[in-house]
Order: C-alpha cells, then sequence, then structure tokens
C-alpha cells in the first residue's frame, strides 16, 4: 500500500479505514490530502478483500473543511474545486461498497460535505455538523446542495446552509442525517461493529440499491421501474443471491462473500 503524508489507510478484515491525519489542523484540507483520500478510496474499491470502508478524522475533529492558510487571496475557487475536490468527490460516489462516515468530532463547510456524501453516518452525541459557507461570504459546494435536501428536505436544508446553526450528533439522528448516535466510550467498538455489519451485505446487491436509489429521485417512474428490472435480473444471477435463497431454506443467516 502507498504510503500517504495526510491521510492513514488501515484496513482490518474486510473494513479499509481512510483517516484524516491533521489533528493539529483538525484535520482541513490540503490540495494534497484530497488527493490522497481519492486514492485511498480507489484502493479501497479495486481490493476484493474490503466489503466496507470507513471514513474518520484523528483527533477532536472529523473535518473542518477547506485549510484557509493553503488558499491565496486570487485563487478561483471553481478550479480550486474541479481540480482537488471533485476527484474526491466522484471517487466516493462511485464506491461500489458501502462507505460510512464515523463523524468523531466537528464536521464543518467542505467537512460536511464530504460526510453528506458517504452511504452513512454515525456520530457521537457531541459531534456538530456546521455549513460554515455563508459565514465566510461562501456557498455550499462539493455536493453539499445536491444531497442535503435529499436527506432532510428543502426548507430545513436552506435553513442549515443559510443560517448556519451546528446541528449536534442527537440532532442530526432526528433529522435523518445521522444513522445512529454512539457514545464516546463505545465510539471505536461500535463504529467497527456497524461497519462489519455493513461488510456482510451482498456487495452486488448493494451496489444496484445505492445507484439506482440515487437515479429514482430525479427521474420519471417508468424509468424507475425499468432500473429496479435491470438491478433484479444482476442481483439475481449472483452468487450471494443463491446463497441467501439457500440460507432462507435451511433457516440460517446468510453468508455473503461479495461474489
Amino acid at each position: 500500500m502507498t504510503k500517504f503524508e495526510t491521510i492513514r489507510y488501515e484496513k482490518e478484515e474486510k473494513v479499509a479505514k481512510v483517516i484524516l491525519d491533521r489533528p493539529e489542523a483538525f484535520n482541513s484540507f490540503t490540495p494534497v490530502m484530497l488527493g490522497e483520500i481519492a486514492r485511498a478510496l480507489k484502493a479501497a474499491e479495486r481490493d476484493v478483500e474490503v466489503r466496507a470502508v470507513v471514513l474518520t478524522g484523528e483527533g477532536k475533529a472529523f473535518c473542518a473543511g477547506q485549510d484557509i492558510k493553503s488558499v491565496d487571496e486570487d485563487i478561483d475557487y471553481g478550479n480550486l474545486l474541479r481540480d482537488n475536490y471533485h476527484p474526491m468527490l466522484k471517487a466516493l460516489e462511485g464506491m461500489s461498497k458501502p462507505v460510512v462516515a464515523a463523524v468523531n468530532g466537528v464536521a464543518a463547510g467542505a467537512g460536511m460535505s464530504l460526510a453528506l456524501a458517504a452511504d452513512y453516518r454515525i456520530v457521537k452525541p457531541e459531534s456538530k455538523f456546521v455549513s460554515a459557507f455563508m459565514g465566510i461570504g461562501l456557498v455550499p459546494d462539493c455536493g453539499f446542495m445536491y444531497i442535503l435536501p435529499r436527506l432532510v428536505g428543502y426548507a430545513k436544508a436552506l435553513e442549515i446552509a443559510t443560517i448556519g446553526k451546528p446541528i449536534s450528533g442527537e440532532e442530526a439522528q432526528q433529522l435523518g442525517l445521522a444513522t445512529e448516535v454512539i457514545e464516546a466510550k463505545e465510539w471505536e467498538a461500535g463504529v467497527t461493529a456497524f461497519a462489519r455489519q455493513l461488510a456482510t451485505l451482498p456487495t452486488t446487491a448493494f451496489s444496484l440499491v445505492k445507484r439506482y436509489m440515487m437515479d429514482g429521485m430525479h427521474s420519471e417512474f417508468d424509468k424507475v421501474l425499468e432500473q429496479e428490472a435491470q438491478a433484479q435480473r444482476i442481483a439475481g444471477m449472483t452468487e450471494d443471491h443463491l446463497e441467501g435463497m439457500q440460507a432462507f431454506a435451511e433457516k440460517r443467516t446468510p453468508n455473503f462473500t461479495g461474489k
């Protein structure tokens, strides 16, 4: 595995962990970090042993967004996004394996966008989601305006994006932003257990659900029905489907292998 400067990539059993590792800067993004995250996600996607991915931060923060110190006064933010953020986000969006953001602390600005782009979000009660963009005269980016309304609805998304009030872990769960709230003392074990649960899912079926459910958010009903039919045909030819059927008949828990 390639060594990284700003992140750590760890693999245990069927779970890969991508750990943002700039705790002294609250894991804020730099061009180097963004490139390394994209490379790590692609490595996890290629690795047949990996069945789930965890994104998290080292120290007290998940990610504080863009490192302002690395931004020049005359920067073209459009090019910054296209050249550095978009490759990471597209690598994340294209993942066929479940990705969980383990939001261990504050997720602000583009750090919140990164958490939103994961398939699941696990939080602590004291975790904080903060839009932060309007406070510096910018608009939410990195997929924020695409994903957030789909999670919480337009009215709440507009409120979060423009007013910028921090959202606690427990409030995030109530809004549908977070899948589960885990206390600090149970954090590591809880995140590991959740990720390992995801790693037992039938990989092909999961990837098809992820792909077509998002498409269905802005497609006509007839198109969604046809996509479901195509997806079901593909899933029905997998070894995991056969295993699931056999396990059902034998009244046991299926042992999916991702094939």
